[in-house]
């Protein structure tokens, strides 16, 4: 692994190596204008290049009265939509092991789904295209402890929005129907499918379900704002049902994890990865996303994919940019704080003096 000043050395030349480059400098004056403002209690940051760690550092708290440091490797925060390329992940496995065909109909796997007006394939779900409805009343709230199933039955009898494949509706609980279709196919329950093929093998081993579980250390407490300048706890809410579509805990380090075993181009077929970091089109329209990952450019027209994840008391970015071979998983513990554009800044701070050709030095 890499040091921090290796990275600096490396990818920013300098006369002296113990000086931050004022890239980073930049970056880091982003992160802790943030803090400084209180438009966040935290942040863990990892940044990898040709699968090394070249920045990673937390900033902040993870608990505030507390003063309970960040650590990038340790804290656990909510990941929210971050989950859906993992579980897109564990689908890929399941294809790739025969057990579940993308273009199937969903009624092959979960038979006592109602019947729609259209039939369903596995593909339609996990690229958005499926007319399923989004999150309505307060089921984004939910504090019941509901399983799969039962969340798969807050949805079930409501009408399609559109015909599947003929329109885009981004929700979270195409990847709860999907993940209730990994169950049946496999005869494994959900999260110890993901555990068992996609967790112990790329050792994120500071990944778990979100559950009202006190026995897992390290992680955050979670915040919301209250007015400009202050913070209070979130509200507290039940994340187990849709665990595939955003209710996985992670730290920033495992998440770059994952994405550095899509770059490495190993750990699945590359004609099964490709489909899912694709962007699907509809009406020759692309709509930038492939199957549970964001494919996008940012606004230096770099191409990327990856997830932004929203969540009660977690909002985390990741990136995976191909052409530079680099990964950023950025992870804050606090509800929807509108930092966007910063987190655009920091990026940039980094991506700007790299080109996609360039390598690290040995």
């Amino acid at each position: 692994m890499l040091s921090f000043f290796s990275f600096v050395s490396s990818v920013f030349p300098q006369d002296s190596i113990n000086e931050t480059p004022k890239e980073v400098k930049k970056a880091e004056r982003i992160i802790n204008r943030l803090l400084r403002k209180k438009r966040i209690p935290g942040i863990a940051v990892t940044v990898t290049r040709d699968q090394q760690t070249i920045w990673q550092k937390g900033y902040g708290y993870a608990d505030l009265e507390k003063e309970i440091p960040i650590d990038p490797q340790q804290t656990i925060f909510r990941i929210a939509s971050v989950s859906k390329p993992l579980s897109a992940t564990a689908l890929a496995k399941a294809v790739e092991e025969k057990k579940i065909d993308l273009d199937s109909s969903i009624y092959d796997y979960v038979p006592y789904f109602p019947r729609k007006k259209y039939d369903i394939t596995l593909r339609q779900l996990g690229g958005h295209l499926a007319g399923i409805r989004t999150y309505k009343g307060r089921e984004f709230f939910n504090k019941k402890e509901l399983s799969i199933r039962e969340g798969v039955a807050l949805f079930e009898e409501d009408p399609l929005l559109f015909e599947p494949g003929t329109d885009y509706a981004y929700n979270s609980y195409d990847w709860v129907l999907i993940s209730l279709a990994i169950q049946e196919a496999t005869g494994v329950p959900y999260a110890n499918f993901v555990n068992e093929k996609v967790l112990l093998p790329l050792e994120m081993t500071h990944t778990f379900p979100d559950e009202n579980n006190d026995s897992i250390p390290f992680k955050t407490t979670y915040y919301s704002k209250r007015g400009k300048r202050r913070f209070r706890r979130a509200a507290k809410v039940n994340n187990y049902f849709k665990l595939a579509g955003g209710g996985f805990l992670s730290t920033s380090e495992d998440v770059a994890r994952l994405g550095n075993a899509y770059l490495k181009g190993e750990f699945l077929p590359v004609e099964i990865a490709s489909q899912f970091t694709t962007a699907q089109m509809v009406n020759n329209n692309s709509t930038y996303y492939g199957l549970g990952w964001e494919v996008s450019f940012d606004q230096k027209n770099r191409p990327y994919y990856g997830h932004t994840g929203n969540g009660i008391g977690g909002y985390a970015v990741f990136r995976v940019y191909p052409d530079q071979n680099m990964v950023f998983s950025l992870l804050t513990n606090v509800t929807n704080p509108g930092i966007e554009k910063e987190i655009d800044k920091i990026i940039d701070a980094v991506l700007d003096k790299i080109s996609p050709s360039e390598k690290l030095a040995p």
